[in-house]
């Protein structure tokens, strides 16, 4: 009788704890309260998923603002790695990506798959977006020169009615980024990539009549009315400046 009593007192004292006998003791800890049913040894993994869903609503909610943007693949090429016992086939993905309203970027990966690499170089161009400020929100407000290597680019600023006249990735590139009317010119090397990082060296030096009047601290009707025109229309001219 003696051993019988000493051999139920540790069961009593553990079935508070656990709930039931078997899943409260180590052996219900290891097997079914341990990872099945989030014993007392993971007892916030049952939080953890709650903020792992939390995390996915967040990437949910950025991927559906990510699909406004326009994307335009531009240039993917076969590349190869010579290794110990042949050669490791590659592709190499040029991707430029823009909201059409004034925000545009580039980027390129490499992978062994096609569909993987137009992934990672796109998600690589959103990360690396820039700001263009527009004239009425169809073209450049000045005209601008860019070069990168070997590649050299001109962009004009052009009336209402003009279009697009680019060719190739400078295209892509304005596309993305919302202009309407814009006449470009690429001299020397026809490098995709050249042409890509020489076309945003000139976009990065565009400004606008406001940023140029807020860092001389003056107003842009004062900055306008310099070129011959009345203040009336210096000041008309100002209230239909668009960034």
């Amino acid at each position: 009788m003696a051993d019988e009593n000493n051999n139920q007192q540790p069961v009593a004292a553990e079935a508070p704890q656990g709930g039931a006998p078997f899943e409260g003791g180590r052996e219900g800890g290891r097997g079914r309260g341990g990872r099945g049913r989030g014993g007392n040894d993971r007892g916030g993994e049952r939080g953890g998923r709650g903020r792992r869903d939390d995390r996915r609503g967040r990437v949910n909610a950025e991927e559906e603002q990510g699909e406004e943007l326009i994307e335009k693949l531009v240039h993917i090429n076969r590349v190869s790695k010579t290794v110990k016992g042949g050669k490791r086939f590659g592709f190499a993905a040029l991707v430029v990506v823009g909201d059409g309203k004034g925000r545009v970027g580039f980027g390129h990966s490499k992978a062994r798959e096609v569909p993987e690499a137009i992934t990672k170089a796109t998600a690589s161009a959103k990360k690396k977006m820039i700001r263009v400020a527009l004239k009425e929100g169809r073209t450049l407000h000045h005209d601008g020169k860019g070069h990168f290597g070997a590649g050299k680019v001109n962009v004009r600023t052009a009336p209402a009615g003009t279009g697009i006249i680019a060719g190739g990735p400078m295209r892509a590139v304005f596309e993305s980024l919302g202009v309407a009317d814009v006449v470009t010119k690429s001299v020397g090397t026809s490098n995709p990539y050249n042409m890509i990082r020489a076309t945003f060296d000139a976009l990065t030096d565009q400004t606008s009549p406001k940023s140029v009047a807020q860092r001389r601290g003056k107003k842009v009707a004062d900055l306008l009315g310099r070129g011959g025109a009345s203040e009336v229309e210096a000041e008309a001219a100002a209230e239909a400046i668009v960034e």
